[in-house]
């Protein structure tokens, strides 16, 4: 009987090994980041704001920003479109106002058919795009404040731990030529470069 017990419990031991063990070769496999992650976004003449990224809720836009930052992508790039209340939006143009383009990933948001539970609060970062779900690629925006309308249509992927006097700052006094936020070359904040912690 005891005998029987311990082979029972052996088997079951191995099983749950099995179960564990093949979880995690899945994890390893995946393309994608998952965790927390840390970057610091340094632009010139403000200052950094510091951002934590959560690939678990939103593992292609993270493992998308983190690889663009590390290859330099956003180094020299600007914030183009800031409106004062709602957000600042960059990534997509350099200082002359040339675009840059990156490929397009898959829009991480509940209308895109994918659960993301981070709403899009004062200080979120999100991914920008067209009307095509799918056409984010490089350019972002850190909200100045709270928008519910962008919740499910937007994949936000974290928030700002510190710094948001410089995302208030550059939203309530950069000069902007329409309603649709869209600031002179000369005086849209320049990306220096964003920094991956971890």
């Amino acid at each position: 009987m005891k005998k029987a017990l311990l082979i029972t419990a052996l088997c079951v031991l191995c099983l749950v090994l099995m179960i564990s063990c093949g979880k995690k070769e899945k994890q390893e496999d995946s393309p994608y980041l998952s965790g927390l992650h840390h970057v610091e976004l340094v632009i010139r003449d403000y200052g950094t704001i510091s951002l934590e990224l959560d690939a678990d809720t939103a593992p292609i836009s993270v493992t998308n920003f983190i690889n663009l930052a590390n290859s330099g992508f956003y180094d020299g790039l600007t914030f183009h479109r800031i409106i004062e209340g709602f957000m600042m939006q960059g990534g997509g143009f350099d200082e002359q106002g040339n675009p840059k383009e990156a490929s397009p990933i898959k829009g991480e948001f509940a209308k895109n058919g994918v659960t993301n539970n981070i709403d899009h609060d004062r200080g979120v970062i999100s991914m920008a795009r067209a009307n095509d779900f799918n056409s984010g690629s490089a350019q972002f925006f850190i909200m100045h404040q709270k928008a519910t309308h962008l919740d499910g249509q937007y994949a936000a992927f974290g928030h700002v731990t510190d710094g948001m006097d410089i995302v208030d700052k550059i939203c309530e006094n950069t000069p902007v030529q329409d309603g649709n936020g869209s600031v002179a070359l000369k005086d849209r904040p320049v990306i220096e470069t964003i920094r991956v912690i971890d």
